[in-house]
Order: structure tokens, then sequence, then C-alpha cells
């Protein structure tokens, strides 16, 4: 079977079933050859209201299904994406440019996401608790609502599923809205994928489309959970929208990691790791190495060596064999990286390698000679970019760590472990990897930053999805109505 072999998709929105956008259609662009893959449909905000109002109609059915039905699904669900691994993988890296080991880690990932929804529905939804009054007192979660997913391009199957999966599984129904530039991984596959594997109708609903409908979405009253994921301006206006309707916003926004390599680390090993922090997925992931920080004793070798990484890593369309490195999203993301590089350069940095592009596909680029200031050591790049700078001493580093807005992903390379983790306790982060770089994920490992980077761990384990996708209702029961005194 073939989850997209199907005309239904095509030009349309997903409520429960296929059917034609208000907001008309567009191609959905390969960013590696220009070529539409087809077309997908665009939202407008009065399908957004349908879509919201059916979902609130459905949710206390959906939440009353069995749990063993529910968990049924989830785990049909992930068998889905490992049955259909090839089709799910073609999508991923011909919509979203991305080479065969982003593709793989997606797919994997999202099935994995999906068989640990799986176990949700079981999970003790509460606890018993003392009180003073004879009677019976305890503490039970309950679903949410209707919970509204906002997802980006630049790993769309994973940071769309990982809200979607766990969120249904709690008894709620979800309205998605993926980005325009990837609807099919980043939503319309879900749809079927959800489809297939026996959701009910109207439980989840797929709406690409712009700005207009993600405001929709947040200001809509029965969506009580606001699931952002994307930019750190853009989860400022979010954040912002849901507290004026006083609903929860979970958002993992951006980064500029830092990865810390001491002087007793691997060379060899130590510039492999950076390399792949900073360039893995053309540099278009929240945790990407955005900052190296090396020790002075080996700052110019691992540069040299950084170097030679960047200039025989293979870029071009990710189809073809032997290419790591795919093309950057779209015209307007490859400028922002040009700018920030030819900015940092005109301040005083200097090009070691890369800071060409031809088309959509950016060169790995390495910059030395950085300072706090330079535009692409003080800002998320998003691109495939490893700004360079050395430390002398430890309370340094953890100083050049520390002086972010950002507060995602570390990394520190040591021959030392227990040397690596002191130096972390004094950098603030949501995410730790001694002895590795800053980009990783698992299905079962909490996951979010802080400060700018977001409100901290609300996916991955699940006392963080319980957290984040159910209220907390306190329930008493007793055997009669006690007497008052008036």
């Amino acid at each position: 079977m073939s989850l997209m072999d199907t005309a239904q998709w095509h030009g349309a929105i997903f409520d429960g079933a296929w059917r034609t956008a208000g907001g008309g259609s567009a191609d959905i662009i390969e960013p590696a050859t220009g070529e539409s893959l087809g077309r997908a449909g665009l939202a407008d905000p009065a399908d957004l209201t349908r879509s919201v109002e059916r979902a609130a109609r459905v949710q206390p059915g959906w939440a009353a299904t069995p749990y063993e039905e529910r968990a049924a699904i989830m785990r049909r669900a992930g068998d889905l994406i490992e049955s259909n691994a090839d089709e799910i993988m073609g999508w991923v890296s011909r919509e979203t440019g991305a080479a065969p080991a982003i593709a793989g880690l997606s797919q994997h990932v999202s099935a994995q996401e999906c068989f640990e929804a799986a176990a949700l529905p079981a999970r003790a939804y509460g606890e018993l608790i003392p009180t003073m009054s004879p009677r019976l007192s305890m503490v039970r979660r309950r679903p949410a609502g209707v919970v509204g997913v906002i997802s980006p391009f630049n790993v769309p199957l994973v940071l769309s599923i990982r809200s979607v999966a766990p969120a249904l599984a709690l008894g709620n129904t979800v309205v998605l809205k993926p980005d325009p530039r990837t609807p099919v991984s980043g939503g319309l596959l879900i749809a079927r994928i959800f489809e297939e594997a026996g959701l009910p109708a109207g439980a989840l609903h797929v709406l690409p489309g712009g700005a207009d409908v993600g405001v929709a979405l947040v200001e809509a009253p029965p969506v009580r959970v606001i699931s952002f994921t994307g930019s750190t301006a853009a989860g400022r206006k979010v954040g912002e929208a849901a507290a004026r309707h006083l609903k929860r916003a979970h958002l993992e926004l951006g980064g500029n990691s830092a990865l810390v390599v001491l002087d007793d680390a691997d060379l060899d090993l130590a510039t492999g790791a950076g390399a792949f922090g900073s360039f893995i997925h053309q540099g278009q992931i929240c945790m990407t190495t955005g900052r190296h920080l090396v020790a002075e004793s080996i700052a110019d070798e691992y540069l040299d060596r950084l170097v030679a990484k960047a200039e025989a890593i293979k870029v071009g369309d990710p189809t073809q064999p032997g290419v790591a490195l795919g093309p950057i999203i779209d015209a307007g993301q490859r400028d922002k990286i040009a700018e920030l590089v030819d900015s940092s350069v005109a301040g005083g940095a200097r090009l070691r390698a890369g800071g060409s592009h031809d088309g959509l596909f950016y060169r790995p680029t390495v910059l030395d000679q950085v300072t706090p200031d330079t535009p692409a050591w003080a800002n998320e790049v998003f691109g495939p970019v490893a700004p360079v700078m050395s430390f002398s001493s430890l309370d340094e580093a953890a100083a050049l760590a520390s002086a972010s807005e950002y507060g995602l992903s570390l990394g520190v390379l040591t021959a030392d472990p227990l040397r690596g983790l002191e130096l972390a306790d004094r950098i603030p982060t949501g995410v730790v990897h001694v002895n590795d770089q800053t980009v990783g994920d698992e299905a079962v490992a909490p996951f979010g930053g802080l400060a700018a980077s977001g409100t901290g761990s609300r996916f991955g384990t699940p006392q963080a999805n319980v957290e984040a996708f159910t209220e907390t209702q306190w329930v008493t029961l007793q055997s009669r109505v006690p007497s008052y005194p008036f």
C-alpha cells in the first residue's frame, strides 16, 4: 500500500475527510530541483473555525473510547510508518531537502513517537491524596480538550507527530497546522497514517496555511492548549496571544547551542562531532552547533581540521549518491544565512571555508576571529555555519557559553567526562551531551530549552506528555451530604 498514492489529498485539507480548502491550493516545491511534487490545499480562517468546532464535538466521544482501542490505533500508526518507510523517507527528503541520514532518522523517530504514545492511555491517571474529612479524595488527569499544534518546515514529520500522537493518545482531539512549505511530511502524511490506522473521523484535522490560520488557531475558544515549534520571534507572538486567552502554550523555539572542546579532547573525534553538529541538515535544526568554543592550546589545529572536513562535504540533490548536505528550504532562508555570514566577514571575522552558494545549495562555512558581537556568533543562523572562538580557562568557557539569550543544547568534548559535567553544570541549558555534539533526539527523552529557547521540556517522557496535554482535576466522594450550619 502507498500512503499517498491517492488523488484525494491533492489540493485538499483534512478534517476527517479530504475536502477543498477555502484558501485554494499551492504547489509543493522540491527545493533541490524547483519542481512541483503536487499541490496542497491551503486553509483559511473559516476552515480553521469549522475544524475546531468539529474537533470539540468529537472530543468527548474520543476521550471515552476504551484505552485499549486508543493504544491500538497508536500502535497501528507506528506500524504504518515502519512498513511505509521508503515512501515516507522519500517525501521527507524531497520536500525538505534532507539527506538520507536525516530522512531515515525522521522516519524512525516518528514511528517510535507513536509506539511510546501507545503506552499513555494505560498509564495510571491519578492518585489518592490525604483529606481532613471522612471522604475519598483524589487527583486525576483529564484530557485538555482540543489541542492546537503548529509545526515548522525543518524536520516537520517528527516535530508534528511528537505532539499529535501523545495528545491523541491521552484523549484529546488535535488541529494541526503544518508549515505550508512542507505540508505533506508535516501533516498530510500524518493524516493518511492515522486515517489508515483507524482514528475516528474528526479527531485529527490537518490544515496547512499561513500566519492568519495560526492566529485563528491560537485564538479559537475550544482550543485549550497550543504546542508550537518554530522561531523565537514567532513563539513570542504565540505565547503572548495564548496568554491573552488564558491558554497554555508549550513553546519549543530557537537555539544557538555551544560545543565546548576542552584541551584533552581527541581532535579527530572532536572535529568530526563539530562538523556534524554544525552542518547536518544544512544547519536547519534548532539544536545545531551554532558556536564552537575551543581551548586555545588546540584551537588552530581544530580549525584546520574543521575546515578540511567542511571542504570535503558533498553538497547537492540529496536523492543523489554521496550527497551529505541538501538545499536550504527556500531563497528567503538562504539570503538570511548569506547576510549573517557576509556581515560577519565585513565586521572582521575571517572566512576559512564556504561562504558561497549555488542556488539554494549553501556550502558548509567556517569562520574564525569572531567576537561575541559577530552576527554569525550572536544570532541563530539556521544554516551550515560554524563560528569558532578560543578560550583560555574553564571560567572563560563557561562565561562565553552562557552569554546567549538561548538555552537549548550543549555539548562538551573531553577525555574526562566528570570534568565535562562539572563545566556543563555552570551553563544554563535544557539538554547536555558530554562527549557528543549538540544535535540529538529520542522519543523517550525529555526535550526543550530555557529562556529564548522555549518553555522547557514538554515533550518526550510520559510525565512530560501527561503534563503537556492533560488538566489536573481534584475529586472527592463521600457517602452522604454533610450537615452545614446554614
